[in-house]
Formats: structure tokens, C-alpha cells, sequence
């Protein structure tokens, strides 16, 4: 008898269409992560309030409030997982918008389930990675970018930023 390995990630997966979210759910616990599945928006911010996980699958068009208000929201509460989109809005100002909101990735519909995992491993590889970098501060010349606090400052000063143009200006 063998024993069971700790799963890889624990992930929320947020789908309205019971067919979708069951295939995600069992397709991902079988390549060896934890799930747990959310019909709507409302549950999704229940659920993310009693555990802690490492990744959201979120479809965008949910039935009481979208995706995009659901990562607002998360966002807002302090929450800093990553979040992978997954939806059948597939135009420029939807990826955009998804992005903007707090976003890692953007999968259209309809999707292959290997290219989904392979996407959830590399945002997980990612995040996983600046979350353990020594130094939580990134300086250049007056300009200072904060990992604990995700603050921008320019000579002291505090600059207002989205966490998307954070991650932005760490990039650059």
C-alpha cells in the first residue's frame, strides 16, 4: 500500500457550469492538487475566507457578481493569491480588464485541460518563487518598491498603484 503524497497546490476553482467545474475539479485532483469548487461569487468569498489557498481558477461570468468583482474583492480583503481566469470572454478589453483587476493568467474557452495545468504550475512557479526572494525591497535610484507592503515610493514619497502595475514595475 502506498502513501498518499501531499498535493501539490491547494487550489479554489470558481465555475458556474456544473459540467466545467466538475471536469476541472477531477482533472486537477488528478494531477495532484487539493480542490475545492465554488458555484458563484458569494461562495468563492466564503470559501477563501475559511481556507488558505495557493491559486483560483475563476470563470468571469458568474451568476451573482463576475469574476472581476470576486478578485476586486479578494483583492480589497487583503488577499493575495494568485488567480487564473478562465472564461469564454475572449476579447482585447476583457484580458485587459482581467489583468488589470489582479490577474495572473487569462485562458479562453474552450480550453485543453493539459494547457490549463501547465498554466496553473507556472503562475504557482511564479508567485512561489517572489514570495520567497530575500529582499523585500527592490530599489532604483529614488524609486523603491516594497514586496511586504506592495508600496511604491519616489524620493519618500507613497505612490498610488493597482497590483498590476506593481508587478509591472518589478518587472521592469
Amino acid at each position: 500500500m502506498s502513501t498518499p503524497t501531499a498535493p501539490e497546490a491547494t487550489l479554489l476553482v470558481v465555475e458556474d457550469e456544473t459540467n466545467i467545474r466538475e471536469l476541472l475539479t477531477t482533472s486537477l485532483k488528478f494531477a495532484g492538487f487539493a480542490v475545492h469548487a465554488a458555484p458563484d461569487g458569494n461562495t468563492a468569498l466564503r470559501l477563501a475566507g475559511e481556507h488558505e489557498f495557493d491559486l483560483a481558477v475563476m470563470d468571469v461570468m458568474l451568476p451573482d457578481m463576475d469574476g472581476f468583482t470576486v478578485t476586486r474583492r479578494l483583492r480589497e480583503r487583503g488577499a493575495e493569491l494568485p488567480i487564473v481566469f478562465l472564461t469564454a470572454k475572449d476579447s482585447l478589453d476583457d484580458k485587459v480588464k482581467g489583468l488589470t483587476v489582479g490577474g495572473d493568467d487569462y485562458v479562453t474557452k474552450p480550453f485543453s485541460l493539459e494547457e490549463v495545468v501547465a498554466r496553473i504550475r507556472a503562475v504557482l512557479r511564479r508567485t512561489r518563487t517572489e514570495a520567497v526572494a530575500d529582499d523585500t525591497a527592490l530599489r532604483v535610484a529614488d524609486l523603491e518598491l516594497d514586496e511586504d507592503s506592495h508600496e511604491v515610493r519616489r524620493g519618500g514619497k507613497v505612490i498610488d498603484v493597482s497590483p498590476t502595475e506593481f508587478k509591472l514595475l518589478r518587472y521592469l
